[in-house]
């Protein structure tokens, strides 16, 4: 049943994705927030796919921290769900992508058309100052910037140096960070035709001030609380490293 749901997602997204963009095409010339807006429905018609049809359900923690001003979000990254699903769960959203993908067909060309926040990463330190120079307008434009700072999907379990893009914006914007974890790779695992059935938990901290901090010390903040929110929300992911040491009897 599971490979039989799959495939019709698989078809789904195949016929819907050339469609969108060919019609986001059509409307080049709105306001950007406009086109952004115009997507906006055939996000939550994929997450209602997502939900009803591969049975992938979702709950969220913590949805109190969200603030009511743009913030920037640093979440964890394990699949393509939560590149749909942070759209919906955040009010008004501008992600940070590389341009590489503006070569992918449809998908590529529809990123470019969006209020996106798009950066070459092999280019060093310019990157960061891509990163805080566009990010910036986005925030000032009242969008949160969302940035998966691992800067790739990372199996559940595992876990990369988190890059300090994010913080570096939140710093020189001064806007706060709200940090996310999540473990919707055991539902849905990076480059993985077969999606299983199951909840995904979404996990959302409390916002960190960047008032007074360096980018490092936000961006250690940030790590730190998501990799302890992982092990909470996915224990047997985590069951290989040490446990400390039992205290003696008094």
């Amino acid at each position: 049943m599971a490979f039989l749901r799959s495939l019709l997602f698989m078809v789904f997204m195949v016929a819907t994705t050339p469609l969108i963009v060919l019609a986001l095409l059509c409307v080049f010339w709105l306001p950007s927030r406009q086109r952004r807006l115009f997507v906006m429905p055939w996000v939550r018609a994929v997450m209602w796919m997502i939900r009803h049809l591969l049975g992938i359900r979702h709950r969220i923690e913590g949805a109190e921290h969200i603030p009511a001003t743009p913030c920037v979000v640093l979440c964890k990254h394990q699949s393509a769900w939560e590149t749909f699903a942070l759209q919906v769960i955040f009010p008004l959203t501008a992600f940070v992508y590389k341009k590489e993908l503006h070569w992918l067909p449809f998908f590529g060309w529809g990123i470019k058309l969006m209020p996106f926040v798009g950066i070459d990463r092999a280019a060093g330190k310019a990157a960061l100052n891509q990163v805080a120079e566009r990010g910036k307008r986005r925030l000032a434009e009242g969008y949160s910037v969302v940035i998966f700072p691992e800067g790739t999907r990372v199996p559940p379990g595992q876990h990369r140096r988190y890059k300090i893009g994010g913080a570096w914006l939140a710093v020189a914007a001064g806007a706060p960070v709200v940090p996310v974890a999540l473990d919707s790779g055991e539902c849905w695992r990076r480059n993985a035709f077969l999606k299983t059935p199951g909840t995904v938990t979404v996990s959302i901290g409390p916002a960190i001030d960047p008032a007074g901090k360096s980018a490092e010390e936000v961006n250690d903040l940030a790590e730190r609380w998501i990799e302890a929110e992982m092990r909470r929300i996915s224990p047997h992911r985590y069951r290989h490293e040490a446990q400390p040491a039992a205290r003696p009897a008094a």
